[in-house]
Order: structure tokens, then C-alpha cells, then sequence
């Protein structure tokens, strides 16, 4: 599998109450064992994680399904990460 960095920056308006829902898909994600690691940003501007896909396309579908994503109260970007 490959690794994808998933950036969520925080809108002016996000619905505090899909932040529990969003930690709880990131937990199923780390059950699954897709979610490497994941945290927020220290000023609290949003946070990151570290997701396993097959490629591209997968990781876009599956943070599709993130709260977070169907909220539309962050940006979201998804990058391929090939750290060492």
C-alpha cells in the first residue's frame, strides 16, 4: 500500500459537532489499518493524517467519506508521501 498525507485546514465556520464524528472515522480507519498516525495542528488551523490506499484514487475516495469532507468545513488536500 502506499501512504497519502491528508491536510484539513479549517474554514471560518466548522460545525463543531462533526470534529467527534470525524475522530471516530479516523479511528475506524486505524482499526482497519489505514490510518497510520493523525493530529492537529498546534494553532489549530487543522490537522493531518496519514492514510494507506492503493493509489490516488482510493485515498480520494476514501476521505471522501471523512465527516470532515461531507461537512465541507475544511480544505482538504491529498498528497502521495514517500517518506523514508
Amino acid at each position: 500500500m502506499n501512504r497519502y498525507l491528508v491536510i484539513l485546514l479549517r474554514k471560518p465556520h466548522v460545525d463543531p459537532t462533526v470534529v467527534s464524528a470525524h475522530r471516530d472515522f479516523l479511528a475506524e480507519l486505524r482499526a482497519q489499518g489505514r490510518n497510520a498516525m493523525n493530529g492537529p495542528f498546534g494553532d489549530g488551523s487543522g490537522g493531518a493524517y496519514l492514510l494507506r490506499a492503493n493509489d490516488l484514487d482510493e485515498a480520494i475516495a476514501i476521505v471522501q467519506r471523512d465527516p470532515a469532507s461531507i461537512s465541507g468545513g475544511w480544505e482538504i488536500t491529498v498528497r502521495e508521501w514517500q517518506a523514508s
